[in-house]
């Protein structure tokens, strides 16, 4: 590209970096700008939190528009002609894609002039705009734009779920909406002609033997058949397009709604069941994307045939109105009762699958145990169950069924016989033909009547799947806190000060009045009998609870102040069981951070003691992990765990009995390696094996939620009986033998418990 086929001020794809003459790579500066415009509306995004989708050199508009949707900004991609785009002169910030991969924010318009401002997104808001034409800009600009805006009220993604945001969201199909009316009108007078041309033939062709006639009548029939099928075809194919786009649309919010539960809410629910509950809005899905619509495309059909069944005969008419009255009625009697029964079918189905998904999950524990039989027989105990609310249903739903039957023999068979009956008595009043084009037609117009009576039954069904769903996905979410809150530098000093808490439902202090503060830097310990309140402190430095009192601050700020994804992102925390995803060792270390090379994974496992053993394995870090890491060890779970939080070089570590699930020898090794991995950064180590503490700057001895003391591990010895009666407890052998007298070491052991 020609120095005059680009804006060098103004586009990235040619500009410098501020601080030299270091080229800046495009998708940095598409990123940027995306970021300026998202500032513009007071919303502060991190770099870090972008995920590229594979094989784009530079991110799309439509991957700026996910990722700033789910950063908490409304934005909208498009693209539009020049002749809008200088009319936007009042516009906030507007991102213009350019065709090298960087991009500009246009800050002004003029359409008098004929021109456009752009800035710089790497130059920041001082940046002097530049005045770009037409003709200049048209060499480089895509003609794609990315309009960002703060969000006003709620949106779809966080607005509760209702019969009315799922109505909502088909509405938006606007188009298709209005291309499915149109066929399905069109379809209804098509399908007045068949009967009318029945009643020609028999009325014109057979009484009178006209051939011509009937060559007519043929090909009219063929043209009529030919569009019929066509918009037939049309009308399924747009109705596939916009169920398609629904259930996508839905499944992609559902799962946002989902992993954007607090950690605290999963831990009281039971799996299976809240997924049972949650898989119940695809009902309301089929729903309306299935009965609903196809019984208001039916009532089209019934809007047209109606008054033309009145033309033929109004005897019959009101006959077949009346018989499919009646049978509306009937299904609107039993749907009261029908509706508790499948309720309690539905809750009990839902009750089985969770005992399904909970054995499945459980079946390393279940095999080894031998639980077979036990388990057997809760499950046979749940089919049962399910059995006899499926044999009530059904019978519910026989009764309806068999009483309408009569009424629907009449409308297929009773009606031609009282017809036959008008027209040997009264020739006048309807003809063979028209008795038989009624007959055509008749059968079309019950169905429409039926089907709306049974809608009523299936809404009430519907209803009770969206209020079980509804139960799961309307609860408080994270999405305010992953989205908003300050993004502050993490160096890693912690001060709690007066920290009180409880769990949801606990009558007594997890945390009483918790008060200490460490440095950046600090390797702190912290240590106490189980139940002492340890795993809560991590807990809260995790965000996970944020309904405690006092103040928690990191840096200096209260921990709720800070953005909770951004918090998370400078954390690296190891639990005690940790989970490993189906994949590569080399995709579990780097967990979905596509930017760290083989020589990171490989650098993170050697901090972590896992290069030994990686090695070791045929595809070394490109060994596939199975489902529930059946093919490694419980140790080297752990130590690939360690990897990849360390691959990320925290501030802050957290590692909850981290060690506990490793042989010595691992245990070893770790251990050896903690003083290094904790160089620059701040570590927070939960565990009972006090020997793996002894080298931490402050140890925080933790009894029944309080701070007991707090101190380096030779003066707690000294000083704390709670900290002296555990390590003598783990170190009772060594110290007896060291210094001579096993029955005061006894002694001590036995004051301390």
């Amino acid at each position: 590209m020609q120095q005059s086929d680009h804006v060098p001020e103004v586009a990235g794809s040619s500009s410098h970096s501020a601080h030299g003459n270091e080229r800046v790579h495009p998708a940095m500066i598409r990123l940027r700008a995306a970021m300026a415009a998202a500032k513009y509306h007071g919303l502060e995004l991190d770099i870090q939190d972008f995920a590229a989708e594979p094989g784009e050199e530079s991110p799309s508009p439509a991957t700026l528009v996910r990722w700033l949707r789910d950063q908490g900004a409304a934005a909208k991609a498009m693209r539009i002609k020049w002749r809008y785009l200088v009319r936007m002169t009042n516009s906030p910030p507007i991102v213009l894609m350019f065709r090298d991969g960087s991009a500009a924010l246009m800050v002004g318009a003029s359409p008098e002039k004929g021109i456009v401002w752009l800035r710089d997104p790497m130059k920041g808001e001082g940046a002097v705009p530049v005045a770009v034409d037409e003709l200049r800009l048209g060499r480089i600009w895509t003609g794609d734009v990315l309009l960002v805006k703060g969000r006003v009220g709620q949106s779809e993604a966080e607005a509760p779920i209702t019969f009315g945001w799922f109505a909502k969201m088909v509405l938006r199909e606007k188009k298709s909406l209005r291309d499915i009316a149109i066929a399905s009108m069109t379809i209804s007078i098509l399908q007045i002609f068949p009967p009318l041309i029945v009643m020609q033939v028999i009325d014109k062709v057979v009484n009178y033997h006209s051939m011509a006639t009937l060559v007519s009548i043929a090909g009219i029939v063929v043209v009529f058949s030919f569009y019929e099928v066509l918009l037939t075809y049309a009308r399924r194919e747009i109705s596939l397009i916009l169920s398609t786009r629904v259930d996508a649309r839905l499944s992609l919010h559902l799962f946002s709604r989902l992993v954007a539960l607090p950690l605290e809410y999963f831990e009281r629910q039971q799996t299976g069941n809240m997924l049972g509950r949650v898989m119940a809005i695809y009902k309301v899905r089929d729903f309306l994307t299935g009965k609903l619509m196809s019984t208001f495309l039916d009532l089209f059909t019934l809007v047209v045939i109606l008054p033309f069944l009145f033309y033929l005969s109004s005897t019959l008419a009101w006959m077949t109105v009346a018989a499919a009255g009646v049978i509306g009625l009937i299904v609107v009697i039993f749907t009261a009762p029908l509706t508790r029964i499948m309720n309690k079918q539905i809750s009990a189905e839902r009750d089985r699958n969770a005992i399904l998904y909970e054995t499945v999950a459980g079946i390393r524990t279940l095999k080894t145990l031998a639980l077979e039989n036990s388990r057997k027989q809760v499950w046979d105990e749940m089919t049962a169950l399910v059995v006899r609310w499926k044999l009530a249903s059904g019978r519910m739903q026989n009764w309806p069924q068999t009483l309408i039957m009569p009424l629907d023999m009449f409308i297929s068979r009773g009606i031609i016989i009282i017809g036959a009956y008008l027209a040997l008595v009264s020739p006048s009043t309807v003809g063979a033909g028209g008795l038989v084009a009624f007959m055509m037609l008749g059968g079309r117009i019950a169905s429409p009547l039926v089907g709306l009576a049974k809608l009523m039954d299936d809404y009430t069904e519907v209803m009770t799947s969206l209020s079980e769903a509804a139960s799961v996905l309307n609860q408080p979410t994270e999405t305010k806190a992953l989205t908003t809150g300050m993004r502050p530098p993490i160096k890693g000093a912690l001060s709690f000060e007066d920290v009180n808490f409880s769990y949801p439902g606990a009558t007594t202090l997890a945390l009483k009045d918790v008060n200490f503060e460490i440095p950046a830097g600090t390797m702190l310990g912290l240590v106490g009998r189980s139940g002492s309140g340890k795993s809560t402190i991590t807990r809260l430095l995790q965000g996970v609870s944020r309904s405690y009192t006092g103040y928690l601050k990191l840096d200096g700020i209260d921990l709720r102040e800070i953005n909770l994804t951004h918090l998370r992102r400078s954390f690296g925390v190891v639990l005690q069981d940790n989970f490993l995803f189906r994949g590569t060792i080399r995709e579990n270390i780097t967990a979905g951070r596509p930017g760290f090379t083989i020589d990171d994974v490989i650098r993170a496992a050697r901090m972590a003691g896992a290069e030994e053993f990686i090695e070791r394995m045929p595809a070394g870090y490109e060994t596939f992990i199975e489902e529930g890491s059946t093919n490694i060890s419980g140790g080297q779970r752990q130590r690939l765990a360690i990897a990849r939080a360390v691959i990320t070089d925290p501030k802050l570590m957290i590692l909850d009995e981290a060690t506990s699930a490793l042989d010595p020898e691992s245990e070893a090794l770790v251990n050896a390696n903690l003083e290094r991995i904790g160089e620059g950064r701040t570590m927070v180590i939960v565990s009972h094996r006090l020997s793996s503490l002894v080298n931490c700057d402050q140890i925080c001895v933790m009894d029944r939620g309080a701070v007991v003391d707090i101190a380096p591990h030779d003066v707690l010895l000294e000083r704390c009986d709670i900290y002296r009666t555990l390590w003598m407890q783990q170190n009772r052998h060594t110290e007896g033998r060291s210094s001579g007298k096993p029955d005061d070491m006894s002694s001590l052991i036995a004051e301390g418990e």
